[in-house]
């Protein structure tokens, strides 16, 4: 919040246009990606890589990403946010919260959760658990 108010004092222009300035400069380019051009930061618990952040024609909000999830690890506790959510497993075995239920995951589980709705993931193999997750906000 602190950094979009910076740049609509440095522009000079009131909310809504800065606000709607903002939103067109974000809009998702057409592109490929291989795992070397997603952003990557190292964590604990894995390596995030983030592909795509952005608006696109159709939604408000579209973020495209994978993490590698160490043995025992876990992002974070189970957790909610406003947009929907798949996450697909490619490598690796876990477990899978959604709203209350656990489900054991490995490659080629997927897994849907609408907005605002409780899920999490834990690794429980002895090897990495790589997901790649999809979320958007219409």
């Amino acid at each position: 919040m602190t950094r979009r108010r910076e740049l609509m004092k440095w522009a000079g222009l009131n909310g809504l246009t800065a606000v709607a300035g903002l939103a067109a400069a974000a809009k998702l380019p057409n592109a490929t990606l291989g795992s070397q051009q997603a952003k990557i930061t190292k964590h604990d618990f894995g390596d995030l890589r983030m592909y795509f952040d952005g608006a696109t024609d159709q939604v408000r909000a579209m973020t495209a990403g994978s993490l590698r999830l160490n043995p025992g690890a876990s992002p974070h506790p189970p957790h909610d946010h406003p947009e929907e959510e798949f996450l697909l497993v490619t490598e690796g075995t876990g477990e899978i919260t959604l709203e209350g239920k656990v489900t054991k995951v490995g490659p080629g589980s997927m897994m849907y959760c609408a907005a605002s709705r409780l899920h999490g993931i834990v690794n429980t193999g002895k090897t990495p658990l790589l997901f790649y997750f999809f979320k958007w906000r219409a």
